[in-house]
């Protein structure tokens, strides 16, 4: 979904509409789209158990004034016909439960017959479904529909080789050709015979999966978040979430919303750990600078990277957007050595013969076309990851931001000297001593902002020594009576550490110099975080 984020405000679809009746102005005068070399509709084995077919041969028919202005992506290799085995859900016994589908991708929900569930996802997509039917869409729709091919048709499939060989769970794709049959019922019409992608669906106890981890239980992000930020009995894992954030960015994959992971949970030692499985690579190896119009959309909005051999620093901000609020959650209080270890650790685990193997996975027919366009990429890219991996920690220091939990937990804030300041970060407990989470030191040549918010519980905010760290600092109490101490009252701290009580009566005790700003809108609890930061409601169902 190259641009579909573009359409959400009024002013961007003014802009996009522009450029697209721009386009289709131009093009009007060009030569007709004309069909794809070899074109041809599907070709049907012997015993009509496997087809050739192309994946979106309609890429291909754009003329080359088109091209020039909206890029040539991957156009070649969704014209190329593959072969694939015929899917017909009866013969298999594969119950639909449910359609479904996000933006522009259309799914059904399958149950085999021992109760394993699994969904079947286009591999073409439709990006004008995201719009309405006013003149405006329809100038639009064309320009969205064309932009599918921004991503190749088969990068799944790579990036799960990948993710096998960097050791982070992943799902397992596999091609079909879809034939309607009466076991579609309803969706029948909806579900025309075409290439889809069938992967068991990572949800509930997955013992059997390998790829899962073999967890007993697996959820959504909203139910894992919940559980997480409830209290410290949960934890959502930082290294392997690590692993897989560097994973993205290996990919280029920018498009990696609370949506798109589920988690699996382990017992350990009386907690719960949280790791990540990554779903919906649609975008992995994303290009969008090959067309004279993508690269004022990419401009506009910097996330839409191309996948290149050129993954440099600045370019990770950008690439990372999409997954901030769980960056924040789950990599706060990791210090730039568990960064740089996690990516030499990567790096390690993808020589160059792994990565030319991981393009094996695709089929044949495009093989030599993919592994022209990728591999060279792929190690330039791992060979970056040491750097790239400093630069993503620096860039979530610039505003940092740490979440406490609906229980107890303990601040302290430690002034190390001018421009620097120390955060620990203790779970409270009444009948035992306080027990340290974790911790992170912030430097004025890094951080703008630093924002920690304690959600519910009774929470304690100490601020210790000379506090002088040249950065805003907000301390944001939540539900709950909570204490703001600051152990030398008559001290006074630097500009830029302000205090915002909860709705309860909290105890304030600070120097003259800290700003006390009453009447906070900021969440308060777990809940109204998950709302508001991940745009997920406590018991959604996202239907993949």
């Amino acid at each position: 979904m190259p641009v579909v984020h573009v359409i959400f405000g009024k002013k961007s679809v003014g802009w996009l509409g522009l450029l697209g009746t721009l386009s289709l102005l131009l093009t009007s005068c060009a030569e007709p789209t004309r069909p794809a070399p070899g074109e041809a509709g599907p070709i049907f084995s012997a015993d009509s158990s496997a087809v050739r077919v192309a994946a979106g041969a309609h890429y291909a028919r754009r003329g080359w004034l088109w091209q020039r202005l909206w890029g040539r992506h991957y156009r070649p290799l969704w014209a190329t016909p593959v072969s694939a085995p015929v899917l017909r859900l009866g013969a298999l016994g594969l119950t639909p439960l449910r359609a479904g589908g996000s933006f522009q991708t259309n799914t059904l929900r399958l149950r085999s017959p021992d109760g394993r569930e699994f969904v079947l996802r286009s591999v073409d997509k439709d990006l004008s479904q995201t719009v309405g039917s006013g003149w405006l869409a329809r100038l639009v729709s064309p320009v969205l529909r064309d932009q599918t091919c921004a991503a190749p048709p088969y990068g799944a499939y790579v990036a799960t080789v990948l993710a096998r060989a960097a050791g982070v769970f992943h799902t397992n794709p596999r091609l079909v050709y879809l034939l309607p049959d009466a076991a579609l019922g309803e969706w029948r019409r909806r579900f025309a015979p075409t290439l889809y992608l069938l992967e068991e669906r990572p949800d509930h106890d997955q013992r059997h999966a390998s790829s899962f981890g073999n967890a007993r239980r697996v959820v959504g992000s909203d139910s894992m978040l919940t559980q997480v930020l409830r209290g410290p009995a949960s934890h959502l894992d930082p290294r392997a979430y690590l692993r897989a954030r560097l994973l993205d960015l290996l990919l280029g994959d920018w498009s990696r919303r609370a949506d798109q992971w589920r988690w699996a949970a382990f017992a350990e030692a009386g907690s719960t750990a949280f790791r990540p499985i990554p779903r919906d690579r649609d975008q992995a190896f994303f290009r969008f600078d090959d067309g004279w119009l993508t690269r004022v959309v990419a401009w506009v909005h910097p996330r839409y990277q191309t996948f290149n051999a050129h993954l440099e620093p600045a370019d990770v901000g950008p690439l990372t957007t999409t997954a901030r609020p769980l960056d924040h959650t789950a990599l706060a209080l990791l210090s730039e050595a568990d960064f740089r270890a996690e990516a030499d650790s990567l790096r390690r685990r993808l020589p160059d013969a792994v990565l030319a193997q991981t393009l094996l996975a695709v089929p044949a027919e495009v093989r030599p076309g993919l592994t022209q366009e990728l591999l060279p990429a792929l190690r330039a890219r791992r060979d970056a990851l040491p750097a790239v991996a400093s630069q993503y920690y620096k860039v979530l220091q610039e505003n940092a931001v740490v979440v406490g939990t609906d229980a107890a937990e303990r601040f302290e804030l430690t002034g190390l000297g001018p421009g620097q300041l120390r955060l620990r970060v203790f779970a409270r407990r009444p009948t035992r001593p306080d027990s340290l989470l974790g911790e992170q030191v912030y430097d004025v040549h890094r951080t703008i902002c630093l924002r920690v918010y304690g959600l519910g519980g009774k929470d304690e905010f100490a601020l210790n020594g000379r506090l002088a760290p040249g950065f805003g600092v907000h301390l944001y109490g939540g539900a709950g009576r909570n204490v703001f101490l600051q152990d030398a009252i008559l001290q006074a701290a630097g500009p830029g550490f302000t205090i915002h009580p909860g709705p309860d009566a909290d105890l304030v005790q600070a120097s003259h110099t800290v700003r006390v700003v009453p009447g906070s809108t900021a969440p308060a609890t777990a809940a109204a975080w998950v709302a508001s930061q991940y745009r997920l409601r406590l018991g959604q169902k996202i239907e993949r």
